[in-house]
């Protein structure tokens, strides 16, 4: 059976929300400085960086290698404290929040997906999707997993453990995972590193959907222009700071703007 996203072409990102509503934020950073080392050796990964993440909507973030963009998305996440600088996540701030509060709110507001898929091969795809409301302790609803599976296409898969099973649909089952709790906010690490051009494409449409369909609020880390050409805003970090923003934009525009930071 073809699913909603299989049906759509596969270069078509052009839904966006419209740009006169402003939304809230969901997450919100002040400041942030994050250094590695002491003293003469000391690296600031970090310098001063603030932003807003607002709610609905995809932000990707893009810069070269050593610019900062993980260290940031892991600050944001709550997987890493900043040196200093403070972030609110659903008007919380997490950088003060003891291991305990903080795995909760992890738990409770935000999702991951990673460039390695990171499910458990012992369990078959629906086990792997509804693992964190088990964890949690809480009930599956079963009409919002029939739509979060029929929306990622995996309604014949459900049986599968990851081995058997392609690239492709490994990630669809992780996207699947990240978005079955609802989460305040879901951050995407490099979510088409491990996946050929057009498999990398029908994962971008699905988060692309995820938003548009969802409402789903998405911070997503990446190095492929085409990737970030489906985000409604893109940040360009170097050497620590936040340098550039695009909206709405093209792969050329990209590019351009990744030549123009290495030159700096």
């Amino acid at each position: 059976m073809q699913t909603q996203i299989e049906s759509e072409p596969r270069v078509s990102y052009s839904s966006r929300r419209d740009s006169e509503l402003v939304p809230r934020s969901v997450v919100q950073a002040r400041n942030l400085t994050r250094r590695f080392g002491r003293g003469e050796t000391s690296v600031d990964a970090l310098r001063d960086v603030s932003l807003d993440v607002p709610a609905g909507r995809l932000t990707a973030i893009m810069g070269p290698s050593g610019s900062g963009k993980s260290t940031l998305m892991h600050i944001l996440a709550g997987l890493d404290r900043p040196t200093s600088g403070t972030v609110e996540i659903d008007g919380t701030e997490i950088t003060t929040l003891d291991d305990t509060p903080l795995t909760k709110l992890r738990r409770e507001h935000v999702g991951f997906i990673f460039q390695f898929f990171n499910l458990l091969p012992m369990l078959t795809a629906r086990e792997n999707i509804v693992l964190p409301l088990e964890i949690a302790g809480e009930k599956v609803e079963a009409a919002w997993l029939e739509q979060l599976v029929g929306s990622v296409g995996l309604a014949e898969r459900l049986s599968h453990r990851p081995a058997e099973m392609s690239g492709g649909q490994q990630q669809r089952v992780a996207i699947a995972r990240s978005l079955i709790t609802r989460p305040t906010v879901l951050f995407a690490d490099e979510p088409t590193g491990n996946l050929d051009s057009m498999t990398g494409g029908d994962i971008l449409a699905l988060l692309r959907h995820s938003v548009d369909a969802f409402d789903q609020t998405i911070v997503m880390v990446t190095h492929d222009a085409r990737a970030a050409t489906v985000a409604d805003r893109v940040l360009f970090l170097a050497d620590g700071q936040i340098v550039k923003q695009l909206t709405d934009t093209t792969p050329e525009e990209v590019h351009l703007a990744i030549s123009e930071l290495g030159k700096e």
